[in-house]
């Protein structure tokens, strides 16, 4: 009996794992970094809890993505000179496609905090869609490991190298080019790579320095009265368009300059990042016209905010993770803070939650797992042995974790 009982906790186990929707974007399925898979670990070390570990070449911020047993992820060479994308399966660790995608015969500077491959793919059945900015946007066959189309035309000087990751909509690929130069959106037909709409920022940046008109961050799409709302920061503003067309829908004001946070839908608001200023974490009522940043501003937040790790929120509770190091917890729907912790180290990937925790990762590899509630509580302090600035993906049970020349899958 005991064996047949154990026999149907796997498959109820197998079943669940199925039923969980593949990890496909930056931030998870709905880009939020919220996952409903239980029974993660909450302990691990380079030896403990470790399924497999693999080499990735090069150097990339990007994040894992996940579709079925492939686990892909961007790389570049330090120099820039190489651009790849690397397929890892699921299972056995084992290194399955090895794309060559772009040669730079002279890549512009990348600052040594950034790579060159950190914006995140996207994956679907069949295809990844990957992006480095102005050097290169492409569709890659998963099953074959082939390029299927890609754009090199697009200007745009990063100025540090890109940061933003596309998000799919539809049969369109979406992106935004936040340059030193140029700013602008862009939809692609992700079947062919030709560009179905492009709109310049409308934005009033009060400056003729390009250094300030940057941003890193990746749009969010929102449903609202019925009508689809595509959220996407830049720096200084936050402009939300109509997916479909990129008609400007409406826009708010909140300054700063270079934040990459992804904007969080919840509560029947939209909170959005804006980096270093007096508004560096606004929530914002959905569902205006024009300029509205005099009328839909609920709250604002000044220095002291997340500017290249995401929020999560869960119920009523914001969690972040500052920069540099500040666990903090908001009440989303007023601001209010709750408590905050200094759990130390520089934080740059986002964390993610699960089954009541959230899990931390950053430079030196310390990896802290903290309770998900009003109030602070560390469950655990892992340790991995290298730079940890991309952030997680799951799948089933298991987490994915790469490090600065690693790929991880901890499992219990």
């Amino acid at each position: 009996m005991k064996s047949i009982a154990a026999l149907i906790v796997l498959l109820l186990a197998g079943t669940a794992v199925a039923e969980q929707p593949n990890w496909n974007q930056f931030r998870g399925p709905d880009g939020d970094g919220k996952t409903g898979a239980t029974g993660l670990p909450v302990t691990w070390s380079d030896t403990e809890n470790v399924v497999w570990k693999t080499p990735v070449h090069g150097k990339g911020w990007s994040s894992p993505v996940v579709w079925d047993d492939q686990i892909w992820m961007t790389t570049a060479s330090e120099d820039g000179k190489q651009m790849s994308a690397v397929c890892v399966d699921f299972n056995s660790g084992k290194v399955v496609h090895d794309v060559p995608l772009f040669e730079n015969a002279e890549p512009r500077y990348c600052h040594p905090q950034n790579s060159y491959a950190s914006p995140t793919p996207v994956v679907e059945a069949g295809r990844l869609y990957v992006h480095f900015g102005s050097y290169g946007t492409a569709c890659v066959d998963t099953t074959k490991g082939a390029k299927i189309w890609e754009r090199r035309d697009l200007i745009c000087n990063h100025w540090r190298a890109p940061g933003a990751s596309p998000i799919v909509h539809g049969n369109l690929l979406i992106v935004a080019y936040d340059g030193y130069d140029n700013q602008f959106v862009i939809a692609f037909d992700k079947q062919t790579g030709e560009t179905a709409w492009q709109v310049d920022r409308n934005i009033e940046y009060g400056t003729d320095n390009g250094d300030h008109k940057k941003a890193y961050s990746t749009a969010k799409i929102i449903q609202h009265d019925g009508r689809s709302e595509m959220i996407s920061p830049g720096a200084v503003a936050t402009i939300a368009y109509d997916p479909e067309t990129g008609k400007e829908l409406w826009k708010v004001y909140h300054g700063g300059m270079n934040a990459a946070p992804r904007p969080l839908f919840a509560n029947g608001l939209v909170y959005i990042t804006g980096g270093a200023n007096d508004l560096g974490l606004i929530a914002v009522r959905p569902g205006g016209t024009g300029d509205v940043t005099d009328s839909h501003i609920v709250w604002g937040k000044g220095r002291g905010m997340p500017k290249r790790g995401s929020q999560i929120i869960v119920d009523d509770l914001m969690f972040a993770i500052t920069d540099d190091g500040i666990a903090i917890c908001l009440d989303a729907k007023t601001g209010d803070q709750i408590w905050k912790h200094r759990l130390g180290g520089d934080f740059w990937a986002s964390p993610l939650y699960a089954d009541g925790r959230i899990y931390g990762f950053n430079k030196d590899g310390d990896c802290p797992v903290f309770e998900a509630s009003d109030k602070f509580k560390l469950l655990a302090d892992n340790k991995l042995p290298e730079t940890i600035c991309a952030s997680p993906a799951v799948v089933g049970n298991s987490l994915i974790i790469r490090t600065q020349s690693h790929l991880y899958r901890i499992e219990k």
